[in-house]
């Protein structure tokens, strides 16, 4: 009696959702052919949302798992070729594989829809060259496959349609209003976000603070929300971890703010994609109009990766504001027993301050919050916003050589069809030119705008950290004398106020700014 053969059920998909090629399909083609063999299916490699022209035969998670143990089974079979390899480099390494092992591969569906056996038991230098031949088809047709496929994203992407993969954070897809398939528009919940986002930063906060802060907050990054919306759990593998959720980072935050699709563009590997009059192709409504976005980018430009890093000790609220009057540096803050005091360290810049000032952090912080707020908190904060000027004569001018190389080439065009195509290409160019010839010159200028919150109410909404910023941002410096030895009644009653100095720049005390700007136009009524 012979012994009936093992066969193990291979099964592979690329995307799980396609019909025409489904688990199930595959699953009765090789039960089927099995049964017809008289074989018993011992096993079943199931691999799903898996490419074979990414991945081969032993990288699989389900087949690789198998081909590792090749005792267990006499043959593997696939419903066809493509199921197997897309290549003729996978199908040599898997041939190699079944043939030092003796294994028999066993396609369901061979060319012509009838049953291909290669018994690499006794391989003979016909079945070898039957089987790279094979390979060799499912190799063009993968080919195929991929060239029809880019063509067909392009042609979306010019289009201004959805072409598939990575949504850019901001947008949704919806269905097209105008035809087949899908569009990007702004997603209200993102957008919400996002524009959180850009105003912390612009208030002057870092990257990594308010990466900080959205962590703290439980909001996803970008990739976490598309997976949630489409019903998928959050998290995913990095460097080989297992994460249950992604978190934001400084990286992850410019990438975001920097992307032209703010402003509703079409991205194709990081560069806006043109149509054929130059112009960028519009996914859908912009997040930020370019004005908004150029703003943007200026601000941070100016981030570096210094400005960007948050400090550890991020109490300390007046550092960079309280100065040490002996020898005008920086007053640290620094813990003791029952409490914290801002000191001179100028011993430990290698410098030697004559009257190094200490005083206690609660006193001195309470002092710069009084005189703070007596002098600016009930004047609105102001935010300076500058606006870009644009002048098209530079594009005018690549515009125009394009045309000049263009008529000069007219005459080499002998075919119907080229001439054709010249004329396209100019008019497309003409049409260009004539829109920027429309467009009027713009000049840079900046105006200064009110924020709606005074200093008192954004004082209170924050923490240290955000308050030391707001000092900076005005200009207040405090500057300390050394106190008297052994303390004397400052123990009990606080510091005497000749120790103590505080002024605010004048560029940015609001009342200055205000008397200056009336004595500027009774000058200019009195000279008109």
């Amino acid at each position: 009696m012979t012994n009936q053969l093992r066969a193990l059920s291979a099964i592979r998909l690329s995307v799980r959702t396609d019909e025409t090629t489904s688990p199930g399909r595959q699953r009765a083609a090789n039960s089927n052919e099995a049964a017809r063999r008289g074989a018993v299916v011992v096993g079943e490699a199931e691999d799903l949302d898996v490419s074979a022209t990414k991945t081969t035969p032993f990288n699989r998670p389900e087949l690789g798992a198998w081909l590792a143990r090749p005792d267990e089974f006499d043959m593997i079979i696939w419903w066809r070729m493509d199921r197997a390899v897309r290549s003729m480099a996978d199908m040599a390494e898997l041939g190699r594989w079944a043939k030092d092992h003796g294994k028999l591969l066993v396609f369901a569906e061979g060319p012509g829809g009838a049953p291909l056996e290669l018994d690499m038991r006794t391989v003979s230098p016909v079945s070898e060259l039957i089987m790279m031949m094979l390979a060799f088809s499912a190799q063009m047709e993968a080919l195929a496959i991929k060239e029809r496929v880019t063509g067909a994203m392009a042609a979306l992407r010019t289009q201004g349609r959805y072409s598939g993969g990575l949504v850019p954070y901001g947008y949704g897809k919806v269905k097209n209003p105008d035809g087949e398939g899908f569009k990007l528009a702004p997603d209200p919940e993102a957008v919400k976000v996002l524009s959180g986002i850009i105003r912390d930063v612009l208030e002057g906060q870092s990257l990594t603070a308010v990466a900080m802060a959205l962590n703290e907050n439980g909001v996803p990054v970008p990739r976490d929300y598309q997976a949630i919306k489409a019903g998928r759990e959050p998290g995913g593998t990095r460097r080989g971890n297992e994460i249950e959720r992604f978190r934001w980072t400084a990286g992850t935050m410019s990438k975001v703010l920097r992307s032209p699709a703010l402003m509703g563009y079409r991205i194709h590997q990081g560069k806006p994609v043109s149509d054929r009059d130059g112009n960028p192709v519009l996914i859908g409504e912009p997040v930020l109009t370019r004005e908004e976005f150029e703003t943007l980018q200026d601000h941070l430009s100016t981030l570096t990766p210094q400005k960007n890093r948050t400090r550890k000790d991020t109490r300390a609220m007046l550092l960079g504001v309280a100065k040490c009057r002996g020898c005008g540096g920086n007053l640290y803050l620094s813990k003791r027993a029952g409490g914290s005091d801002y000191n001179c360290r100028a011993t430990a810049r290698g410098e030697r301050c004559q009257a190094p000032a200490g005083i206690r952090a609660d006193w001195l912080e309470k002092y710069v919050e009084e005189e703070f707020l007596a002098r600016l908190g009930h004047f609105q904060m102001t935010k300076v916003i500058t606006h870009k000027g644009y002048d098209p004569t530079p594009e005018l001018r690549e515009v125009e050589e394009e045309l000049r190389a263009l008529y000069a080439e007219k005459e080499s065009r002998k075919s119907r069809t080229g001439r054709m195509i010249w004329q396209e290409e100019v008019d497309a160019l003409e049409r260009r030119a004539e829109s920027l010839e429309a467009t009027p010159r713009t000049e840079a200028r900046t105006e200064v705008v009110e924020t709606g919150e005074t200093y008192a109410s954004f004082w209170t909404r924050h923490d240290a950290a955000g308050r030391r910023q707001l000092l900076l941002d005005a200009g207040a410096r405090v500057t300390v004398a050394k106190g008297r030895s052994g303390g004397g009644a400052e123990r009990l009653k606080g510091p005497a106020p000749e120790r103590l100095a505080f002024t605010i720049g004048a560029h940015d005390d609001p009342e200055a700014a205000a008397l200056e700007a009336v004595e500027e136009e009774e000058r200019a009524s009195r000279l008109g």
